[in-house]
């Protein structure tokens, strides 16, 4: 325990002590008078019990030294914090209506009631991808522009899962972060409490015109499994919400009909080389439960405790508890 005023804290038991060493003095000398006097010693008691209030108002005051000196504690608290990125695919698939109103829309509606949910002490931006990541808002503990942000959003282009990875890595690092396919993923230091949340219906072409197979993007794209690799080296867990049904439904895209449905396994892939978790997103039922499921690093901080408020409630009740006895004994206050 440490005290603001440590002073106030000497003073006040200094009085404290020299009011019970006037108390105990005074009733020794009242009990030697009555002796003196020829009154029974069974009848000095009595003294004993009038002098139990004053006991009680000098506890009171000491202990009213103790809260006016500010008191505190400093005990280890668990909470939420660090840095979150909502990397949200916004490529042409994202426009089906498998899910409700579309997949977009309604990932959106996931991201803001997770934003929703978080405390002020959790950092979120958001990172909006097709052919690339592009950084729609920088980490902030200002969570109203974050969900500016995602109102923002939009549909149109191709998808890489590796470079939304990459460009989210880079929002965290604050450099630009770069994978080697087959290669060792390089050193861009440790970020435990950093968590990337990624929705997406999981198509991965890379931005380009084929369809990667094997959770690798496809021509002029990022390489899905070696910036999944980047986060896990850096301690960056990448959680995956996937938005879409295994059904599918068709899109119209540069004037083409295309089949396009949920790819599980690319996300479940990633989610599970990073240390994190997949979220399957099909149903409005389930997207109302991403905000729930998602599980931030618990950080243990240490905080300060103020006590002055209990010292004071407590010397309160003692003092009114003197002032209760003395009266009920001797009539009187003092």
């Amino acid at each position: 325990m440490t005290f603001a005023n440590p002073v106030l804290l000497a003073v006040g038991l200094v009085l404290a002590a020299l009011l019970a060493l006037a108390a105990f003095s005074g009733a020794r000398r009242r009990t030697a008078a009555l002796a003196a006097a020829g009154i029974a010693a069974g009848r000095t008691g009595g003294w004993h019990r009038r002098l139990s209030g004053l006991w009680f108002t000098i506890a009171g005051i000491a202990v009213l030294a103790v809260a006016v000196a500010g008191p505190e504690v400093t005990v280890p608290v668990s909470r939420a914090s660090g840095t979150v990125i909502l990397a949200m695919d916004v490529s042409g698939s994202m426009a089906a209506t498998d899910v409700t109103p579309d997949r977009l829309d309604a990932a959106k509606q996931a991201a803001r009631a997770f934003v929703s949910a978080q405390p002020s002490s959790v950092d979120i931006g958001v990172v909006a991808f097709e052919q690339s990541g592009l950084e729609a808002a920088a980490p902030t503990a200002d969570h109203a522009t974050v969900l500016s942000a995602l109102t923002r959003l939009s549909p149109g282009g191709g998808t890489s899962l590796g470079s939304a990875i990459l460009a989210a890595l880079s929002v965290i690092t604050h450099k630009r972060v770069t994978a080697d396919p087959g290669g060792t993923a390089p050193a861009i230091g440790f970020w435990p409490s950093a968590t990337i949340v990624l929705f997406s219906d999981g198509g991965d072409d890379g931005g380009g015109s084929g369809t990667a197979s094997g959770g690798s993007s496809g021509s002029g794209g990022t390489d899905t499994a070696a910036a999944a690799e980047v986060a896990q080296k850096a301690g960056v867990h990448v959680d995956t919400v996937g938005v879409g049904t295994a059904a599918g439904a068709t899109v119209d895209v540069d004037g083409y009909h295309l089949f396009t449905g949920l790819d599980e396994a690319s996300l479940k892939a990633i989610s599970r080389t990073t240390g994190g978790s997949y979220h399957p997103a099909s149903t409005v039922g389930e997207l109302d439960g991403i905000a729930r499921s998602i599980d931030l690093r618990l950080t243990v901080t240490n905080q300060p405790l103020p006590l002055a408020g209990a010292f004071t409630a407590f010397a309160i009740a003692l003092l009114a508890a003197g002032a209760v006895l003395t009266v009920a004994r001797t009539g009187r206050v003092i």
